[in-house]
Formats: C-alpha cells, structure tokens, sequence
C-alpha cells in the first residue's frame, strides 16, 4: 500500500474514527474538522484523484455517494443539509492523492466557500 495516508488507515496501520464501512468504501471523521460534521469518505482502493476515475470505477462511485448518505443520517445533518465537496489537485487544495469526498454540515455553510 506505500506511504499514502489513506491507504494506510484503510489498513488500519493508522488509527482513525471510522463511522462507516462498505466492502468498497470507508467513512472517518476529519482530523482537522472545518465544520460539526466533517467526515471524509474514500474508496478502499487507491485511486489519487477524481481525474484517475474510469467507467469501470462506476460501482465504487455509486458506493461512495451511499456512504455519503449514510453519514449525513447517522450524523443526523440529511433534513437540514450538508455540503458534499471533491478537491481535486493541489490549487483546489486536495492535501492527500487519494480520492476523497468531504461530508460537511451541522451549521449554515457560506457560498461560495473560503
């Protein structure tokens, strides 16, 4: 699995507070929160950015955005909303080459974001 983070927590090699898990997917709460909910979900398998996604990862992608929803339920933001954001590359702000998805709410979210 290398030196990437999330793989390494996929792994369990580093500890993190997982609140969902699929066979393709895994949900774990942010370590730097920038909202009450901050959750990242990640496919298990290691895809660096949005751009290395293929038809084929269409499964997966489905999968995530089940996650996703899960979260919000669980996390009980799903009735009052939550923002759903993708970064990709480094000027967008993407810290990790693994893709992942931020679950964020539990308070009113700006727009355009900072």
């Amino acid at each position: 699995m290398g030196e990437c983070l999330f793989c390494n927590i996929v792994a369990r090699k580093i500890p993190a507070t997982i609140v969902y898990e699929t066979d393709k997917t895994l949900a774990f709460r942010d370590i730097n929160p920038r909202a009450p909910v901050h959750v990242l979900v990640i496919p298990k398998e290691h895809l660096p950015s949005l751009m290395d996604v293929e038809s084929r990862h269409a499964a997966v992608l489905a999968d995530i955005h089940l996650a996703a929803q899960t979260v919000a339920r669980q996390d009980k933001i799903d009735d009052k909303g939550f923002r759903l954001v993708v970064n990709v590359g480094k000027d967008s702000g993407q810290a990790v080459d693994h893709l992942h998805y931020h679950v964020l709410g539990g308070r009113k979210l700006g727009w355009p974001p900072g």
